[in-house]
């Protein structure tokens, strides 16, 4: 029973923090761009605007195609929800604080996290729309590709902490954080970024979603609730991996009184925002490119850089008998 309080407190409050992402995302990009962003529902800073935005989305008509595979189709936002909220099971947010700390919990999260791409082709499948089913292709390709590079990077870590263990890794970086290890820290660092926002198909990696071809993409058939549960799954994915980030780059919770678990839970999501901040400078500030540099990015560069600094990790952590700091 405290097993499912405690599951059911947590989903709460990763969907109220995903909720107002939304909104902290809408207000960094206007003020990138010279605007106000949200600001009338809720003044003077709009601060109930993801409220409004959640509760037009519920009373708004659930419209399903004439001739869509209506079980692929409807069944396809929970598919692509659950695993966005599964990743949080083993994630640490302090000492002692998390749901289930695994001894294999970066294999855990990597495993179900990949499983998003199910319940997105089935979107684009069931919508029985060539655009949705193109999109959705595209989205498989590209997501596949910057997988296997993403695997990579986050092994690095797993290396210099010689763990799978997620508050492991967490405790290893006392001395150092791992972003600042020399050379090796920084270079995983920047491929954990670029493969982070290509895997979660953002600006400038963003052709499932390019208006100009393919109109709002896999989700074009969608509406209301269905609309509504695909958005909260792609940002909840998104904070999902930014709090990876944090944990095997930039030290999780740790921080100056970072004994006492609020105040580690405080650093260790300041430093989440930070990364899904940092994603968002990146998609407000490029522009989208095409779809053969996008997978030759991936496969001819990214994919054999970070095979190399794995490998060279590995004989750097052999040669100097396990110590990382």
């Amino acid at each position: 029973m405290r097993d499912v309080i405690a599951a059911f407190i947590l989903l709460n409050a990763v969907v109220l923090i995903v909720t107002y992402l939304t909104y902290v995302e809408r207000k960094f990009a206007a003020r990138m761009q010279s605007r106000i962003g949200p600001y009338r529902v809720g003044r003077p800073h709009g601060w109930l605007q993801p409220i409004a935005d959640a509760i037009k989305l519920l009373i708004k008509e659930d419209i399903v195609p004439a001739l869509a595979d209506r079980p692929v189709y409807n069944l396809a936002p929970i598919v692509f929800l659950i695993p966005s909220l599964l990743i949080f099971a083993t994630i640490p947010f302090a000492p002692g604080l998390g749901l289930a700390d695994l001894n294999i919990g970066i294999l855990f999260f990597l495993a179900v996290s990949s499983l998003e791409i199910v319940g997105l082709f089935m979107g684009g499948w069931g919508s029985n729309n060539k655009y949705a089913l193109l999109s959705a292709m595209r989205a498989v390709n590209q997501i596949i590709s910057y997988e296997v590079p993403f695997v990579l990077t986050a092994l690095i870590p797993v290396l210099l902490a010689g763990s799978l263990q997620l508050s492991a890794i967490v405790e290893s970086q006392r001395g150092l954080w791992f972003v600042a290890y020399p050379v090796i820290g920084q270079l995983a660092f920047i491929a954990f970024i670029i493969a982070t926002i290509a895997s979660e198909n953002r600006v400038p990696f963003d052709i499932l979603e390019a208006e100009s071809e393919l109109v709002a993409g896999f989700r074009v058939e969608y509406s209301g609730m269905k609309f509504a549960l695909i958005q909260l799954a792609e940002y909840t994915h998104m904070f999902g991996v930014s709090c990876l980030g944090a944990l095997l780059f930039l030290g999780g919770w740790l921080g100056p009184g970072s004994a006492h678990p609020v105040v580690g839970a405080a650093w260790f999501l300041l430093k989440a925002l930070f990364i899904f901040l940092l994603v968002t400078w990146v998609r407000w500030s490029f522009v989208r490119i095409r779809v053969d540099q996008i997978l030759g990015l991936s496969w001819k560069v990214l994919l054999p850089a970070t095979l190399i600094l794995l490998m060279a990790t590995g004989f750097w952590v052999a040669w100097s008998g396990g110590r990382v700091a």
